[in-house]
């Protein structure tokens, strides 16, 4: 995309302004440049509430506050100590909603537009949801609660509203634009774009895609989406994330991993290297998601138990990963 159409992604105020004026379903928000204003809102409004910075911020600008003092202990480190620079010049605070999630990512070549297999991500560092966000800890396709209708409503509700809204305001669309969505009581609510494939996402949606990639994504480019079929394979895939220990947070670096060879022997998985580097003969980490183990299979229960035999042959000391990725679909 143009810059100016990036700027759903690298300015929160921008797309929640721009989705406000196209009516597109999103959480109800109030947008601050003065630290004690938003404080003072948020003694107003109360907790839980998102506390988002306006910028760029390596993905972890979204507060998600279960308590006042929270709200205000993120304020403080976004806008007065500026944890985020310039990024956290401008805040949004907005409603905290509830509900399950789902990235959906789509081809726009202006107006038109393509949706990719649906996908869902872990954003929590922790099983059962808790911990701090992350970029993603792992993410699995298809997503058996969300029916092709939801997903249809996705599509009519909200991406293809943003992609008109955006070449109205002078800024037509062009790659792959990447929305994340909760199903509330009200339905569908927009959460946030990205103006790139989501990483892991990427991992789980890419193997279900049928044809030839390169052809889809050239179409994209050059305005002839609708001339082209994205076909949909009747499999499932499931990546799970190797973290170094202490991610989020500090963690330490150049530790050495063991068993690539083993995984590599493995059929139908993919080992996707994020935090690594080579240090003489071997591999060691180099940042804090370090690999993104990926199995597909006809279904998700046996692609779970594939990735996860795959991740037990993987270690490194202090290495971390969830141990329930995927496991929501398991039990529907």
């Amino acid at each position: 995309p143009s810059a100016a159409a990036a700027r759903i992604e690298g300015s929160k105020v921008f797309a929640k302004e721009l989705l406000r004026q196209a009516g597109v379903p999103t959480a109800a928000f109030e947008v601050f440049d003065d630290p004690d204003a938003a404080d003072r809102y948020l003694r107003a409004q109360g907790a839980p509430i998102v506390v988002k910075a306006d910028g760029l911020a390596a993905g972890k600008g979204a507060l998600v506050c279960q308590t006042l003092a929270e709200a205000h202990q993120g304020i403080d480190a976004i806008m007065r100590q500026r944890c985020f620079g310039d990024s956290g010049r401008r805040v949004v605070i907005e409603e905290c909603l509830s509900g399950p999630e789902v990235s959906v990512m789509a081809l726009v070549d202006g107006e038109t537009v393509v949706a990719l297999p649906v996908s869902q991500d872990h954003k929590r560092a922790l099983d059962d949801d808790r911990g701090l966000n992350t970029g993603g800890m792992g993410a699995y396709s298809p997503v058996p609660r969300f029916s092709e209708a939801v997903i249809e409503q996705i599509l009519e509700t909200c991406l293809r509203p943003t992609a008109r809204a955006l070449v109205a305001a002078g800024a037509p669309y062009q790659g792959v634009l990447y929305g994340g969505y909760m199903l509330t009581a009200q339905g569908p609510m927009t959460i946030e774009y990205n103006c790139r494939f989501g990483d892991p996402e990427t991992q789980v949606v890419v193997p279900r895609i049928e044809g030839d990639l390169s052809e889809i994504l050239l179409a994209a480019a050059s305005g002839r989406l609708a001339e082209v079929k994205v076909g949909i394979a009747a499999n499932a895939a499931v990546c799970v994330v190797m973290a170094s220990g202490g991610y989020p947070g500090d963690y330490q670096t150049g530790l050495p991993i063991a068993g690539l060879e083993a995984v590599a022997a493995m059929d139908e998985v993919m080992v996707f290297h994020a935090g690594t580097r080579r240090a003489g003969d071997q591999v060691v980490t180099a940042g804090g998601r370090v690999l993104g183990v990926t199995a597909t299979g006809p279904d998700l229960p046996a692609t779970i138990d594939r990735a996860y035999e795959a991740v037990a042959r993987i270690d490194w000391p202090n290495c971390h990963y969830r141990r329930d990725i995927a496991r929501q679909a398991r039990e529907v």
